[in-house]
C-alpha cells in the first residue's frame, strides 16, 4: 500500500494546521486507497517518525513524503534528509521517497503567479 505523508514545520496555533490538513484531504479524495496523513517537524503531532510508523502499521510498503516548505531552507535541505535516512534505517523493508518541496514545484509557482494576477 502507498502512504503519502504531508510534511510541514508545525505551529502552536491550531488554526495554522488547517491548510496542511486541507492538502491531506485533497490527496485522500484523489487517492482513496492510499494511507494519507499529516506529519510535522516540531510543535505539532505526529512527528514524521510516528506518522511513518503508523502508516507502516496500516500496511504501507511505500511512503512518499511531500514537504510543504516554500523555500529550501535548513529544514528542507538538512533536517528532512536526515529524518528520511533515519526512517530508511528503522524500516529497511519500506521504500521511502522524498518528494521535492512545494516551492520547487513549477506548477505551484505558475499557480501563484496566476493568483497574483487574477482580477477580483
Amino acid at each position: 500500500m502507498l502512504a503519502i505523508l504531508i510534511f510541514a514545520h508545525g505551529s502552536r496555533d491550531p488554526l495554522w494546521r488547517a491548510p496542511v490538513e486541507a492538502v491531506a484531504h485533497a490527496v485522500r479524495a484523489q487517492a482513496p486507497d492510499a494511507h494519507v496523513a499529516c506529519a510535522y517537524l516540531e510543535l505539532c503531532t505526529p512527528e514524521l517518525p510516528e506518522a511513518a510508523a503508523q502508516a507502516i502499521a496500516a500496511g504501507a510498503s511505500e511512503v512518499r513524503v511531500l514537504p510543504l516548505f516554500f523555500g529550501m531552507g535548513k529544514h528542507a535541505r538538512e533536517d528532512l534528509p536526515l529524518l528520511m535516512e533515519q526512517l530508511r534505517q528503522a524500516h529497511p523493508d519500506v521504500a521511502f521517497k522524498l518528494l521535492p518541496t512545494a516551492g520547487e514545484q513549477p506548477r505551484l509557482t505558475a499557480l501563484l503567479a496566476e493568483l497574483a494576477l487574477e482580477a477580483e
